[in-house]
């Protein structure tokens, strides 16, 4: 893993915590004295954050630090939207082959 990695990873859920408690970025970054742009920077891997400020963000969001870090989960939503996302595409390759198959026994046995 890389620190960009890393980064994106902890952005994405400091974004997702934020939402959950339904804080904007200037919401959060009132509560933390910070700027909202630093936020939106955290949040897009763009800077990274002091310790001190990484377990203040932690306490008004009300998780523990080391959740920041954890890859987001599937949720199940995620895995219905991905099972009907990945069926249509494989309907449609399927239905291609088919069609693709059919043409090449047509010029095979009528040409």
């Amino acid at each position: 893993m890389t620190e960009s990695d890393l980064r994106t990873i902890f952005g994405e859920n400091l974004k997702k915590y934020r939402t959950i408690k339904g804080f904007s970025q200037a919401k959060l970054a009132e509560i933390l004295d910070l700027s909202p742009n630093f936020i939106s920077e955290i949040e897009t891997g763009k800077r990274w954050l002091s310790s001190d400020t990484l377990v203040k963000l932690a306490e008004a969001l009300a998780v523990e630090v080391y959740e920041f870090l954890l890859p987001q989960q599937v949720q199940t939503n995620d895995i219905t939207a991905f099972i009907q996302t990945y069926t249509e595409k494989a309907s449609k390759v399927a239905s291609e082959a088919v069609i693709s198959s059919l043409d090449t026994l047509k010029k095979q046995y009528i040409n």
